[in-house]
C-alpha cells in the first residue's frame, strides 16, 4: 500500500520545524562557544575561587621602644572576619532565601557590632572575598564561630595598642583600621613597621570543607621591624607632667617643648599640650575641656578636622616667632665674623630709627651702655638691632644658613615646615634690624633648638633625629642611625665664649627663673607678639619662651619651651622659664649629672637662706627673673596686676638682705 503523498503544507511545516531546529542548535553552539572560549577563563577562575580558600595572614607590625626599651607601641591579638558570598548563598547543602540571608547579616552585625544593613550589603557582594569586620577580640570570634556559618572565615591579626594613652602621642601618631600608619613615627616608618602580609591556600569542596587530597600553600607573613626612639620615656613623662601644670598656672592655648642631647641630636623627649589617645584618635574624650563648648557646636565635617588636628606635632610642622631667644644666634654670628667682640659697648636709650622707621626696645626704660653679655643678659632690642645691622644682610644670611634656618633640619618626622623668612633681596635697614632680635621671621621650634645645639656642641651643627636603631622580632639590630653632622657653623672658641653668656643671662640676668642651685643653667628668654589672623597685624597674644641647656661646662642636655598665647604674665621669663626649670631640675638628676655647689650656694643651702638681689631700676619682667633666681618669690603692687611693664622704683627686703628661701620680695612703682 501506497503512503499517501506529503501534502504541500505539511512539506512546509516539516521545512519550518527543521529550520527552527537547526537555528537553535546553531545558537545553542554560539552560546556554548561563547562559554567556553570567551568566558572560559572567567568560568575557570569561578571554578578554583570556589574550590580554593584563600586565607590572607596578617604580619605583625613592629613595636616602638623608647631608648631604654620600654614599650610605647605594640600590636595585640585580634580577628578579622572575612566572607565568601557565593559560599554564604549555601548553607547546609541548600541555596538559601534572600530572607535568610538578611538574618544571618543580623547574627552577625549582633556579634560583631557593626551596621546590619552594611553585613548584608556585604554578603550579596559579587567578588569573591570580602571583610565584614575587623579588630575582633577573642569572645567575639568564639560568638561567630558558634555560628557554624558557611562562607565564613576568621583570620587572626594585631591591632595597634598604646598602652601610656595619651602619651608622647604626636610623636608616636597612630594607625589607620588597616593598620597602616597615617601619623607620626607610625607614617614615617611605616615601611619598616608593616612587615609582610602571608596567605593561606588550600582546596575546598563547595560547603567550604578542607579536601583531605586536596592541595595547600602556606606563605608565611614577615613580621615588621621594631623602631627603637632616642626619646627617653622618663625625660617625656617630666616634661608631659610640667606642661600639663604649665597649662592650668598659664591657660595658655598650647605649650610645645623639645629636650635634646646637643653632643647627638638625639631628641630625648618632644611633647605639645593638649594631645590625644592614639587608641581611639576619633573619640570626642579628646577634646580638652575648654574646648568642649565649641566642639559641640560644629558640623560632623568640623569636628573631623578638629579631630585631626590634634594629631598634629607643632614642634615640627608649625612656624612661630622666636623673639629674644634668637638673638643667640645673632650675636654668635657677629662673634664669629669678628664684627664685634665681647667688649664691644652698645647703646640703648628705649627706642631707635632706623630708615625712619621708629623701633623700640622691649621695657620702656633704657639700658644705657653695655657689652654683648650684658645686652643679651638685658634683652635689649637696639643693641641687636645694631649687631645685625654690622654684620650687613649678606653676611647675616650666611650664618642663618649655616645654622640650617634657611632649609628644612631633615628630622625624621612627616610634614616637617620651613621658616618663613623675606627673601635677601627685600630685606631692607628695618627689615634687617628686626630679624637681629627675632622679630618678622618664622622658624620652627625642631629649627631653632638645633641651631642653638650647635653652641653646646663647639660650633657643629647636627641633624636631629627621633629613632636610634631598628631591630627584627628577636631583638637583633638591623639598622642603627648615627650622628649626623650637618656642617660646622662657629669655631670652638666662639661657642665657648657664647655658653658663657647663655649662663651669664641665667645666673644674673632675666632668666633667673631657670637656675638650678649645684647646676651651670644657660638659656635665653623669648617674648614675641603673635600675628592676629583676622588682621594680619600683631595681636594681643604672645608667643613666651625659653631655650637653654645645661650643665654649660659640658652641655648634656637642651631644652626649648614654647607657650602659645598664656593669659595674665605673658614674658618668657616669667611664664616659659619656670617650666624649663623644673624640667631641667627632674632630668639632671635622673641623668645622674652631678651637682657642684658655688661657697655661697653651700652656704645657703646648709643654712636654707639667701641673699635678696638688687632689682631697683629693672623693668618688672627682668627682676621677676632676677629673683626667682636666688629662690625666691615675688609680690607686684595691686596697681599692676595686670602690668608686666613696669620699671622696679623699690623693693622690700632691700637688696643684700639676708632672708629664707622661698620668702616674698615685693616691688613697687612710681
Amino acid at each position: 500500500m501506497r503512503a499517501a503523498p506529503v501534502g504541500t503544507k505539511n512539506k512546509k511545516r516539516i521545512a519550518l520545524g527543521f529550520l527552527i531546529v537547526a537555528v537553535l542548535l546553531l545558537l545553542l553552539t554560539f552560546r556554548v562557544a561563547y562559554w567556553q572560549i570567551i568566558k572560559g577563563e572567567w568560568l575557570t577562575e569561578k571554578a578554583i575561587a570556589q574550590q580554593t580558600q584563600d586565607t590572607p595572614i596578617e604580619a605583625k607590625r613592629g613595636a616602638i621602644y623608647d631608648r631604654n626599651g620600654k614599650e610605647l607601641a605594640t600590636s595585640i591579638t585580634c580577628y578579622t572576619l572575612w566572607a565568601r558570598p557565593a559560599q554564604v548563598k549555601t548553607q547546609k547543602g541548600k541555596t538559601i532565601t534572600a530572607e535568610q540571608i538578611a538574618a544571618i547579616a543580623s547574627q552577625i552585625a549582633e556579634i560583631t557590632g557593626r551596621d546590619a544593613e552594611t553585613v548584608q550589603t556585604n554578603l550579596t557582594k559579587s567578588t569573591a572575598l570580602v571583610r565584614i569586620a575587623s579588630n575582633l577580640d577573642k569572645e567575639t570570634a568564639d560568638a561567630v564561630r558558634a555560628l557554624k556559618l558557611n562562607g565564613l572565615e576568621l583570620a587572626e591579626g594585631t591591632k595597634r595598642y598604646y598602652p601610656l594613652g595619651n602619651f608622647a602621642s604626636q610623636l608616636l601618631g597612630s594607625v589607620s583600621a588597616d593598620n597602616t600608619g597615617r601619623a607620626g613615627i607610625e607614617l614615617e616608618y611605616d615601611q619598616y613597621l608593616a612587615g609582610v602580609s602571608g596567605r593561606w591556600k588550600k582546596n575546598t569542596d563547595l560547603l567550604g570543607n578542607e579536601l583531605v587530597e586536596g592541595a595547600e600553600e602556606y606563605h608565611e607573613a614577615q613580621d615588621g621591624y621594631n623602631v627603637v626612639l632616642s626619646l627617653d620615656e622618663a625625660i617625656q613623662y617630666y616634661v608631659e607632667k610640667a606642661l600639663e601644670k604649665g597649662m592650668e598656672k598659664t591657660k595658655a592655648k598650647r605649650i610645645m617643648c623639645l629636650v635634646m642631647n646637643p653632643k647627638t641630636g638625639e631628641i630625648l623627649a618632644s611633647a605639645t599640650t593638649p594631645g590625644y589617645d592614639p587608641n581611639e584618635p576619633m573619640d570626642s574624650k579628646n577634646v580638652p575641656e575648654a574646648q568642649a563648648e565649641a566642639y559641640e557646636k560644629m558640623s560632623a565635617d568640623e569636628k573631623q578636622s578638629y579631630l585631626i588636628s590634634l594629631w598634629r606635632n607643632p614642634v615640627i610642622s608649625d612656624t612661630y616667632e622666636p623673639g629674644s631667644t634668637f638673638k643667640l644666634l645673632t650675636s654668635s654670628s657677629a662673634l664669629e665674623e669678628k664684627v664685634i667682640d665681647t667688649h664691644t659697648t652698645f647703646q640703648c636709650a628705649g627706642s631707635f630709627t632706623v630708615a625712619g622707621v621708629r623701633l623700640h626696645c622691649w621695657t620702656r626704660g633704657s639700658h644705657g651702655t653695655q657689652t654683648i653679655r650684658q645686652a643679651i643678659g638685658n634683652s635689649c632690642n637696639p643693641a641687636l638691632a645694631k649687631v645685625a645691622t654690622l654684620m650687613g644682610k649678606q653676611t647675616f644670611y650666611k650664618y642663618l644658613g649655616l645654622y640650617g634656618i634657611t632649609e628644612k633640619t631633615g628630622v625624621d618626622y612627616p610634614g616637617e615646615a620651613g621658616s618663613i623668612m623675606y627673601a635677601l633681596k627685600d630685606v631692607g635697614p628695618v627689615e634687617l634690624a628686626t630679624i637681629g632680635y627675632g622679630q618678622s621671621i618664622s622658624v620652627t621650634p625642631i629649627q631653632l633648638l638645633t641651631a642653638v645645639n650647635a653652641i653646646g656642641n663647639d660650633g657643629v651643627l647636627l641633624q636631629p633625629h627621633y629613632v636610634k636603631a631598628l631591630t627584627d622580632s628577636d631583638g637583633k639590630v638591623v639598622k642603627e642611625f648615627e650622628p649626623t653632622i650637618v656642617r660646622k657653623v662657629l669655631s670652638a672658641k666662639t661657642a665657648k665664649e657664647m655658653r658663657s653668656i647663655m649662663q651669664y643671662v641665667v645666673d644674673e640676668g632675666g632668666g633667673g627663673n631657670a637656675r638650678i642651685a649645684g647646676y651651670r643653667v644657660g638659656g635665653k628668654t623669648g617674648t614675641a607678639n603673635k600675628i592676629d589672623a583676622g588682621t594680619g597685624k600683631y595681636g594681643k597674644d604672645y608667643y613666651s619662651s625659653f631655650i637653654g641647656m645645661a650643665p654649660m661646662d659640658d652641655p648634656q642636655v637642651s631644652i626649648l619651651v614654647v607657650v602659645d598665647s598664656p593669659r595674665g604674665s605673658y614674658y618668657g621669663s616669667m611664664v616659659a622659664a619656670p617650666i624649663a626649670k623644673e624640667i631641667l631640675t627632674d632630668t639632671l638628676r635622673y641623668l645622674n649629672v652631678t651637682p657642684t655647689y658655688s661657697a655661697s650656694e653651700k652656704k645657703a643651702i646648709e643654712g636654707n637662706y639667701t641673699i635678696v638681689p638688687n632689682v631697683i631700676g629693672k623693668p618688672f619682667s627682668e627682676a621677676a627673673g632676677i629673683i626667682g633666681g636666688k629662690e625666691l618669690k615675688y609680690s607686684r603692687p595691686k596697681s599692676a596686676q595686670d602690668d608686666d611693664e613696669f620699671t622696679v622704683v623699690d623693693q622690700y627686703p632691700k637688696a643684700g638682705t639676708k632672708v629664707k628661701k622661698n620668702s616674698v620680695v615685693y616691688v613697687y612703682k612710681e
